[in-house]
């Protein structure tokens, strides 16, 4: 099933830009996020983030299939 993604413009702790589901408890405000699109789960939707921002990884809450840092 397709979901909405997104990733923190801004880094975390470690220097990571994470990805979001757009239901994520986690979500960054509307100003710090950047809409990656629909993908069908987070692994693809870490590999559009990578495009722009290298060091994206998934959400730890969200996406842990994807969380690697």
């Amino acid at each position: 099933m397709l979901e909405k993604y997104y990733v923190n413009r801004n880094t975390d702790a470690q220097g990571n830009h994470e990805v979001h589901r757009e239901s994520c408890d986690y979500l960054p405000q509307l100003a710090n996020r950047e809409f990656l699109g629909y993908h069908n789960n987070s692994h693809d939707a870490v590999a559009k983030a990578k495009q722009k921002y290298p060091t994206a990884d998934g959400c730890w809450f969200c996406c842990p299939e994807s969380h690697t840092r």
